[in-house]
């Protein structure tokens, strides 16, 4: 491969993501939750593009290393044009929410009050809930000296206090600082008629600051948030305890740099150079905003309950047409396969099925990968009531899920309590695939089912991300997926697979194999498609191979939702390469890649991005779909995303991307949500007539 092919930079291209998720938060046809929910996303994805990747920049910056990315920038370059781009990012982010959102929302009836535009019975009652509930749980913390700043957990808001010396004689500056609790409520309502009044807990807490220094002369209050470094992993080249190791990564995280400074208004000099001393913050990374902090906070506001208004209609999850609901699920895959479109297909099918596994006696065995799931998991607690009624029952937990590492060793202690082989996931490699097999005794030998998906055992998430379910019988998917996890769980080595392949083995080469497949029929004069739904697009290798297909004249169309480091549409390098990225009502999170193959099209489903990690360093699954009915609702899929003029924002060489005029009609997401009703109500019109009273017929008179 070339060393030098054109390129964007990584993390460019995220923030490009974010903005187009903040275009959807400036759209004026939205109703205003809605708008402010997708604010609220830009704030919490910013928060995690800083934990991360900005920490591991600023790594890499204070290493000393030099070395460029694959655009050809070095870790200090890469830094200085992502502080450019996001200081220009809060800046609408902010214009947006008070010059926007915010005044749409007052005439609407939610308003959030500042402190000067009190009533006295609004202050009244505030200055009841401060002393009754805010105040016994207040910490102020005097800070001396620098030495003794004390430790601020990240994402966490604070205020800066500068108090006036404590002689007119003395230059010596006093500072303190004040945690503004976690555990209660940020947005406070006040008393109002017809209306939703609030006020923010740091601004209840900043009027109040009499009561916790009593007597001093408080000279400025800011409030302020700190963002630190997340950017760790275990040390997998070191023996010990994979679970232990993880714990301590934890802890770790709250000790880490100080990556990101956020000021909710503008404060002294003094106050600045105290706070970046303290943090040891450069001024790059300090980010002084026009409004409150926390933008990711404003999702419990859009969540209001009594403004349906003021949100798009709801879109509930639609059975799926071929399952009743009462049927068993293992009756039903004996027949056929099934496919679900999530979240316009409903999530249940996937619950039901590991509930019935854990409820049937003749189920022997279940196996399943947990990346990420809910709270209150209904698969997790069927996992071990599985386990509790003597099933062999076996999950592979991977730890290293970034901000999901405390919740799954919770799981995966309790699921260890209850009898589960628990696979703490594999040192140097992340379990990504979304898999569970099921064994069961049938009167004809033991059989196995399989759940492959595109995204996590989630049954929240799963009515926000779109991703596909694909279930099956099959005795060679069976096959497949007890080898896999032999895999995984054992000393077995890798075999070649009758249908899947999987990273970091085979996957990369059976992908660049497909791709030069196009390539090579092309060259032959034949025709050639490559279409692909992904959500990002980072590798060097899969990039120049698609360029050189794209020479070639294959038609390359792909869905990159978020990161996509190829540029199209260069002449005569990716001219014949078109990129869309749709963000709309649910996030696009399913795998489903396309190749014309000579006419007899191959369909896939995978858990897999196109990036570095996804092929070399996690465990991830290519699923071939090859029954003729699901694999003309895949193609289906994509014939609707790549149709998509509302939503579907087109990328150019640069990376900028644009969105369609404004006359469009075809709304993939929307399409998506019909379908799935058209569906589940001609099936349940079938069902009526399957059950409907014959009417006996009326004799006539010969």
């Amino acid at each position: 491969m070339s060393k030098k092919i054109p390129l964007i930079n990584r993390e460019l291209s995220w923030l490009e993501f974010n903005r187009r998720v903040l275009e959807e938060a400036n759209d004026t046809s939205l109703p205003l939750l809605e708008r402010l929910k997708f604010l609220a996303i830009t704030g919490s994805n910013l928060d995690e593009f800083f934990m991360v990747r900005v920490g591991g920049l600023q790594q890499l910056h204070a290493q000393g290393v030099r070395l460029t990315d694959a655009s050809g920038r070095s870790p200090a370059r890469q830094l200085a044009e992502i502080s450019e781009r996001v200081h220009q990012l809060v800046a609408e982010q902010y214009r947006c929410l008070t010059e926007g959102i915010e005044p749409g929302l007052r005439e609407a009836g939610i308003c959030r009050r500042r402190p000067d535009e009190l009533t006295t019975a609004q202050q009244r009652h505030l200055h009841e809930v401060f002393h009754n509930q805010i105040f016994p749980v207040l910490t102020p913390v005097a800070v001396p000296s620098l030495r003794e700043f004390p430790l601020l957990r990240g994402l966490t808001l604070h205020l800066a206090v500068r108090l006036a010396p404590e002689s007119p004689h003395s230059r010596r500056q006093r500072f303190a600082i004040v945690p503004v609790p976690r555990n209660l409520p940020r947005f406070l309502p006040v008393p109002a008629e017809n209306r939703y009044e609030y006020v923010l807990l740091e601004d209840v807490i900043g009027r109040e600051l009499d009561a916790l220094f009593p007597g001093e002369n408080i000279l400025e209050c800011v409030p302020f948030r700190i963002t630190r470094n997340a950017d760790m992993a275990v040390r997998e080249d070191l023996a010990g305890d994979l679970l232990q190791q993880m714990k301590e990564v934890l802890t770790a995280r709250q000790l880490s740099d100080c990556v990101r400074l956020e000021l909710g208004r503008p404060m002294s000099p003094q106050l600045l150079r105290f706070l970046r001393s303290a943090l040891r913050v450069a001024p790059r990374d300090v980010y002084e905003t026009l409004g409150p902090l926390d933008l990711a906070a404003f999702m419990s506001l859009a969540n209001l309950s009594g403004f349906d208004h003021l949100r798009v209609p709801p879109w509930p999850p639609q059975p799926t047409p071929d399952w009743d609901g009462q049927q068993s699920l293992f009756e039903v895959l004996s027949r056929k396969d099934l496919l679900l479109h999530h979240p316009y297909e409903s999530f249940d099918p996937v619950v039901r099925l590991v509930q019935e596994a854990a409820d049937d006696p003749d189920v022997l065995a279940i196996k399943q990968i947990l990346y990420r799931t809910s709270r209150n998991s209904p698969i997790v607690a069927a996992l071990l009531r599985a386990a509790q009624r003597g099933k062999q029952v076996t999950a592979v937990v991977e730890l290293k899920a970034r901000f999901d590492e405390a919740r799954n060793i919770e799981w995966a202690q309790a699921l260890e309590q209850a009898g589960v082989q628990v696979i703490y996931g594999l040192r140097r490699l992340k379990v990504h695939a979304k898999l569970c097999l099921i064994v069961r005794r049938e009167p004809t030998g033991l059989r196995r089912y399989c759940h492959f998906g595109t995204g996590n055992y989630n049954e929240l998430t799963a009515q926000l991300y779109s991703d596909i379910s694909f279930l099956t019988s099959d005795p060679d998917y069976g096959a497949d997926a007890a080898a896999f996890f032999n895999t995984i769980t054992g000393y077995s080595q890798p075999i070649q697979y009758r249908k899947l392949d999987a990273a970091p083995l085979t996957l990369r080469s059976r992908l660049l194999d497909l791709i030069d497949g196009e390539r090579r029929r092309r060259e032959q004069n034949q025709p050639a498609r490559i279409r692909a739904k992904i959500n990002s697009l980072v590798d060097p290798e899969v990039i120049h191979a698609l360029y050189r297909a794209s020479q070639a004249g294959v038609d390359i169309q792909l869905c990159v939702r978020g990161v996509c480091c190829l540029q199209p549409g260069v002449p005569g390098l990716s001219e014949n390469i078109r990129v869309i990225s749709i963000v709309d009502r649910f996030l696009e999170h399913s795998r489903v890649l396309e190749f014309h193959h000579g006419g007899d099209d191959l369909l896939f489903i995978s858990s897999a991005d196109w990036m570095p990690r996804n092929l070399d360093r996690r465990v991830e699954l290519l699923i071939p779909v090859e029954s003729p009915g699901l694999r003309a609702r895949l193609r289906q899929i994509l014939d609707i995303t790549f149709e998509d003029d509302v939503k579907a924002r087109r990328m150019f060489p640069d990376g900028h991307y644009e969105l369609p005029r404004p006359t469009g009609s075809r709304r993939s997401q929307e399409r998506f949500y019909q379908l799935a009703v058209e569906a589940a109500r001609q099936a349940r019109r079938d069902l009526y007539r399957v059950f409907e009273p014959q009417r006996p017929r009326t004799q006539t008179n010969p």
